[in-house]
């Protein structure tokens, strides 16, 4: 199973979604990649911290040798990145990314991600892309490589008038280029269940049959600090109520089932070659 999480919005949490996700996946004994496409790499930071070396080949060094002839092609493996988590790895983000944007829109490389990520299907159980506040080649090539779309939606008014725009965007993406594609819910996060107008913002989406997912994602000092230490809630403080509602979230996915936790033994170490 392959998952974006997209918004065009930046500062709506689609990083700490991404990996706290990812890493319940992993917690649960789910070999789990995250693919960091957004330039600012805040996925790769969360997931790598002090190990997150900007000259690591990641998702700029796949797509670059897109743009070169070669006799053979390094394929996908040689760009990812293990993670100091069980089972969790990274293709890491950098700067890059932005400067080699316009060349693969014009060479209109917006196939390979799919077809890159769909050769690591026997390696791995879930692939968990990350996206730039932005509709543009990378975000479009993440929709494309995806069969299931998450949506953050951040409680406030115009995200929920921009809301109905990117699910048009998903739809017509779907009908032109990705059959498969489908969204998986609207993630709701940053929640205060006491303040008034979230709540209404909310219920209004769910009144209107938009795929809400529960539980709510509470507002959190906890998840500040979860960024600061480069760990996941699940592994920062699994017995918080944010780590609690990510697992419960996860479980609420579409194709997610309870399952035991695995034992602590690690599959990969360093990067996979």
């Amino acid at each position: 199973m392959r998952r974006v999480v997209f918004n065009r919005k930046g500062g709506v949490g689609k990083s700490t979604i991404t990996c706290n996700l990812a890493a319940v996946g992993a917690a649960r004994g789910l070999r789990t990649l995250v693919v960091d496409l957004d330039p600012q790499a805040n996925s790769t930071r969360y997931l790598l911290g002090a190990g997150a070396d900007p000259a690591t080949a990641g998702a700029a060094g796949f797509f670059e040798q897109s743009l070169k002839y070669t006799m053979k092609d390094e394929g996908v493996e040689g760009f990812v990145t293990a993670s100091p988590f069980e089972r969790l790895d990274v293709m890491p983000a950098s700067g890059e990314l932005e400067a080699l944007h316009s060349k693969l829109e014009s060479r209109y490389k917006i196939y390979k991600l799919r077809r890159g990520l769909e050769t690591l299907a026997d390696r791995y159980d879930r692939i968990w892309i990350d996206t730039p506040p932005s509709l543009n080649f990378y975000t479009r090539s993440a929709l494309i490589a995806a069969q299931g779309c998450l949506i953050p939606f951040d409680c406030d008014d115009f995200s929920r008038q921009a809301l109905y725009g990117l699910l048009e965007e998903v739809e017509d993406l779907r009908g032109d280029h990705n059959p498969d594609l489908q969204v998986h819910g609207i993630v709701v996060n940053q929640f205060q269940s006491r303040a008034r107008l979230p709540a209404e913002l909310v219920q209004a989406l769910v009144d209107e049959g938009l795929p809400v997912l529960q539980p709510y994602l509470s507002a959190s000092v906890k998840i500040r600090e979860s960024h600061q230490l480069a760990r996941p809630m699940v592994h920062m403080d699994p017995g918080h109520k944010v780590a609690q509602e990510y697992e419960a979230l996860f479980l609420a996915l579409p194709g997610e089932a309870p399952a035991p936790r695995a034992g602590k033994r690690r599959t990969a170490k360093g990067p996979i070659v």
